[in-house]
């Protein structure tokens, strides 16, 4: 039951934001530049004035699936934020240059969160799995020894899964920081622009902290249960 609970709990509030963010963002899809560059000029721009000129700006298909991509070096944004002239295309482009600012300058935190890809993404197919099979494991054969073994290799790979989210969080924070420290200094957005484009930042941060805060609880959880069994 507990399980179901804290499912719930984080679905619902993850579901809330996610809206939230959604609706932020169709509201400052609204609100027209008065400067009139595009998402994709705004990159540009902020890409060259950071000595940055070795990334690729592109279009990719779909809506919030803009990222920078360390690996070929390419500032992905998605076909609205890259075409259009508003002030949820301007913070989304500012963001994801933030993120090719942060790896021209070898920013600590994206260097860890870079090098913990490869093992988050085995350990996030694998670790429940490991878990509730260790669980059932020692439930049927009445011995704690080797389910319990394999229990806590999964939980292993579920505190790397945690990391990563918290770890995120910095990552995510400073690109948006340094996307705003940019946009007003250097006059790109008027102050009504400004404080929508800081707005909208703050709420897709919040998806990331509720993402992190539901991996804690989903550990912490499944920890007392797997420990609960040499009780």
């Amino acid at each position: 039951m507990g399980f179901y609970i804290i499912i719930g709990l984080v679905s619902l509030i993850s579901w809330l934001v996610s809206q939230k963010l959604k609706n932020k963002f169709k509201y400052y899809a609204t609100l027209q530049l008065e400067n009139g560059l595009s998402g994709r000029e705004i990159a540009e721009k902020m890409l060259h004035d950071n000595g940055i000129y070795d990334v690729k700006i592109i279009s990719t298909p779909g809506q919030l699936t803009d990222h920078y991509n360390p690996v070929n070096k390419t500032v992905n944004l998605s076909e609205s934020v890259y075409e259009q002239r508003n002030t949820a295309s301007a913070c989304v482009a500012a963001h994801e240059v933030g993120h090719a600012v942060q790896h021209a300058q070898a920013y600590q935190w994206l260097q860890m969160r870079s090098s913990l890809v490869p093992a988050v993404n085995i350990s996030s197919k694998f670790s429940q799995w490991l878990v509730i099979g260790g669980l059932i494991l020692s439930a049927v054969s009445g011995d704690t020894g080797i389910g319990f073994t394999i229990a806590i290799i999964g939980l292993a790979m579920m505190v790397l899964a945690t990391l990563f989210s918290f770890i995120t969080l910095p990552v995510e924070y400073d690109a948006s920081n340094r996307a705003l420290a940019w946009l007003k200094t250097n006059n790109m957005l008027t102050n009504r622009e400004q404080d929508g484009a800081k707005d909208a930042l703050k709420w897709a941060a919040r998806t990331y902290l509720v993402a992190a805060i539901g991996s804690l609880a989903m550990l912490l959880y499944w920890g007392l249960t797997i420990f609960g069994l040499r009780d």
